[in-house]
């Protein structure tokens, strides 16, 4: 398998989408609940359900596309992100927004991050790194 065919590794919030039926076209290869302390910043829930997933290379862009839809972006329960990685690319999915980046060029984040804080998410969630 060349490296641009591997499969994309993420995390996705379930608690961050408006319509969790896209979590059936990804595979799930494990789910953990953490409960939410003051330090996320999501005063309005009380837990996180965070599902590691695996999307293959052809449904990578099909996945961000869907995703942008469906996550949440509001001034009232904040705007949240998805990502998910290869050894080559990194995506970052805000809603209706898709960063599709270069883990060889870590001058292409700095906009993805720039992108998040302008949207009032905070700095330690926005650490996007080639290496990170």
């Amino acid at each position: 398998m060349s490296p641009t065919e591997q499969n994309f590794i993420g995390v996705i919030i379930e608690e961050s989408l408006t319509k969790t039926d896209i979590l059936n076209e990804m595979n799930i290869i494990s789910t953990e609940v953490e409960q939410v302390t003051e330090k996320h910043q999501t005063p309005h829930l009380k837990q996180w359900t965070l599902h590691t997933i695996e999307i293959s290379a052809d449904k990578a862009d099909q996945i961000a596309e869907k995703l942008s839809q469906v996550l949440i972006g509001d001034d009232q329960t904040g705007h949240w992100y998805a990502d998910y990685k290869n050894d080559d690319w990194v995506y970052i999915i805000f809603p209706h927004k898709i960063f599709k980046l270069n883990r060889h060029n870590s001058a292409e984040f700095q906009a993805a991050k720039e992108y998040g804080l302008s949207l009032g998410i905070p700095e330690y969630q926005v650490n996007f790194s080639p290496d990170w």
